[in-house]
């Protein structure tokens, strides 16, 4: 460990690795995708190594140190209420970390889409009337199968499936941002949830078998800040663990 280098709790310390590349968010094609959808300049990635081995038993123990790590409080970008980047600054008194299944490892997941009479074969994402889910417009089925539980397709994906990392992704983008400008094509969506997938998360083969498994682990947790020095709720997903 560097001179100087201080520990957080259970013995944690952090890096960050600014060399560390996320090829996805430099794509020409997915930055213009993110502009479109209402995402860009509002969607970073980054990464930091630690020095001990993770035990899953010391999620929370490791979460609360690495919010409280120097070199995490100094790097970390947050988006503020008003849509600028800021750093963490503050300690983090509370989190709460859950576990979001990583298990998918192929994107014909999917492929239920189009059986359903969500998608059609050419690519086409089926419209419908518009209607409204807190403030959301939903004017085709994608939407609806993503957003309303009533809807007649909304059983094509499990609550587990649900709650998958890939799912996850997938409707962050299909949503969007505010000023959100919906794709007629399903396409662009599964390509950008790919390539997002495919930097985030790191994967093994079986030497035996040639089976391939995902080696990360992915939280989305809250964190909350000293109530002297004012409330602030964040939400992050940390993969790579």
């Amino acid at each position: 460990m560097a001179a100087g280098e201080r520990r957080g709790a259970v013995g944690f310390a952090f890096c960050p690795l600014p060399q560390k590349a996320f090829p996805c968010l430099q794509d020409r094609d997915i930055r213009d995708r993110l502009l479109k959808w209402s995402m860009h300049g509002r969607i970073t990635a980054q990464a930091f190594s630690f020095d001990q081995q993770f035990k899953p038993y010391q999620k929370d123990e490791f979460v609360l140190a690495f919010f409280n790590d120097p070199n995490v409080k100094s790097s970390l970008k947050l988006l503020s209420p008003s849509g600028q980047w800021t750093t963490l600054g503050s300690k983090v008194t509370k989190i709460e970390a859950i576990v979001v299944p990583c298990t998918q490892i192929s994107m014909s997941f999917f492929d239920r889409l189009y059986t359903e009479g969500i998608v059609r074969e050419t690519g086409h994402i089926v419209k419908c009337y518009d209607e409204y889910y807190d403030d959301i417009l939903i004017s085709d089925e994608l939407r609806k199968v993503l957003l309303l539980e009533d809807s007649d397709h909304y059983d094509l994906f499990s609550q587990s499936d649900r709650k998958e990392f890939l799912f996850c992704l997938f409707k962050h983008l299909c949503i969007g941002g505010a000023l959100c400008q919906f794709e007629d094509m399903l396409g662009p969506y599964l390509e950008t949830t790919k390539a997002l997938y495919k930097d985030l998360v790191s994967v093994q083969k079986n030497p035996e078998t040639k089976e391939i498994s995902i080696t990360s682990t992915v939280f989305r947790v809250s964190a909350y800040i000293s109530l002297r020095t004012g409330c602030m709720f964040a939400r992050f997903s940390i993969p790579g663990v």
